[in-house]
């Protein structure tokens, strides 16, 4: 395992490719799984392979750092292993990958040389980013960031009542180092959209992301027979989750075309038996656009559409929690780096925009962060028809080793940008 060319890079990444893998062609390897153990302990032996020293923090992130400069801060990067349920293989640990392959490089290029970087060099898994066995979302980097507090964290429960805690301790996964001083960071992954693709464009260098709206929300209705009670008598719970769930569809009408994207996308129902009325229903709201105040109008909306529905069926709807990443722009130094290297080495590129989360939309709030993106066939994502040519994840490793060695120069150490 060299992990200084391509083809080493394409046989580890049909190697991670086989933990959680799934009949598909997909994987299936949610946080805190004895899939996302094992392909942990897999990376962890690679990057010790390479020189690297690992070790994992409280929240179970997985840091693989190698120091050449002593004292001087990290430049750090990664994404995340852990995936959806029946999922694709790109999503996330392309970029786990490509940012240890191109670290890699760019050391072996610094120790044949004989020179010094201006900082040590990290890369990271970050736990839970899919966000679908625990909540929320981009959990790991969100710790390290202090956008969410460890305790809590820790204390979240999956639907069968395991919590984060548990789950880390039982794959031996929670560590008691912390996020090392970091200058700058830098993530690539696959697109999940069919922008790219359509333009014949193969690096998506990212200058801004959309904010997001997830609202954890119960229907409570009342219990009964769904043969005898009288239907004027009823409190159906999953009736209003359905006017509920069309509701949330129908927002997009009262904005620009493609402007406003809105899902339920997670449903529990209770008791969930094929003779009784429901109780209660259990759901998410995924609500994202381009800005707040967008987003704000659509809730706001929506809350007028849910005060109907709970007068028409006769149940009550509460919103218990919320999660919020916010809309922003990626330092423009850091999209020129990535524009350069594309034009460097005659790849087509474009600016991009983010609509889904990544652990980049949490770290860029505390350091200079770069994004870098890849086509993704047909734009099909969480997936396990999810697909990136062999082509496309080498070009953005070749582009992504540019990205290492210019924040490990110093590439983001600017005023005013």
């Amino acid at each position: 395992m060299s992990g200084l060319d391509g083809w080493a890079f394409l046989a580890d990444f049909a190697r991670m490719s086989t933990f959680g893998a799934t009949a598909g062609g997909g994987v299936d390897r949610q946080a805190g799984t004895d899939a996302d153990g094992e392909v942990r302990a897999w990376f962890a032996e690679l990057l010790r392979t390479h020189g690297f020293v690992v070790h994992q923090d409280a929240i179970g992130n997985l840091f693989g750092q190698v120091e050449l400069v002593p004292g001087a801060p990290y430049v750090l990067f990664g994404s995340h292993l852990d995936s959806q349920p029946l999922a694709g293989r790109y999503d996330g640990a392309y970029g786990v990958l490509a940012a240890a392959h191109a670290a890699v490089r760019v050391l072996a290029a610094h120790r044949a040389a004989g020179t010094l970087p201006r900082y040590n060099i990290a890369v990271v898994d970050w736990f839970n980013e899919e966000g679908c066995r625990f909540k929320p979302s981009m959990m790991g980097s969100a710790v390290a960031t202090g956008k969410l507090p460890l305790e809590v964290a820790l204390d979240t429960t999956d639907p069968a009542g395991t919590t984060v805690r548990g789950a880390l301790e039982r794959l031996g996964a929670a560590g008691a180092d912390s996020l090392p001083e970091i200058a700058a960071y830098g993530e690539i992954h696959i697109e999940q959209g069919p922008s790219m693709q359509e333009t014949g464009v193969t690096i998506g260098a990212v200058a801004e992301t959309w904010c997001a709206y997830k609202y954890e929300v119960v229907v409570h209705g009342e219990q009964g027979h769904t043969g005898s009670m009288r239907m004027a008598d009823r409190r159906d719970a999953l009736l209003g989750a359905a006017h509920v769930i069309t509701a949330v569809n129908d927002l997009i009408r009262s904005f620009p075309e493609e402007t406003l994207h809105t899902t339920v996308s997670e449903m529990y129902l209770e008791p969930n038996s094929p003779v009784t009325i429901a109780r209660e229903v259990r759901m998410l709201i995924d609500l994202r656009a381009e800005t707040t105040d967008e987003l704000e109008r659509a809730f706001d909306l929506l809350q007028q559409r849910i005060a109907a529905i709970e007068e028409q069926t006769r149940t009550r709807v509460e919103f218990l929690s919320s999660s919020v990443w916010s809309s922003g722009p990626f330092i423009d130094a850091g999209v020129r780096l990535v524009e350069e290297a594309a034009a460097d080495l005659g790849l087509t590129h474009t600016r991009v925009k983010t609509l889904a989360g990544h652990d980049a939309t949490n770290v860029k709030d505390i350091v200079p962060t770069v994004l870098v993106f890849i086509p993704s066939v047909d734009g099909i994502s969480h997936n396990e028809k999810e697909f990136s040519t062999d082509a496309d994840m080498l070009a953005g490793l070749d582009v992504f080793e540019r990205v290492v060695r210019g924040l490990a120069d110093g590439a983001l150490d600017v005023v005013g940008s």
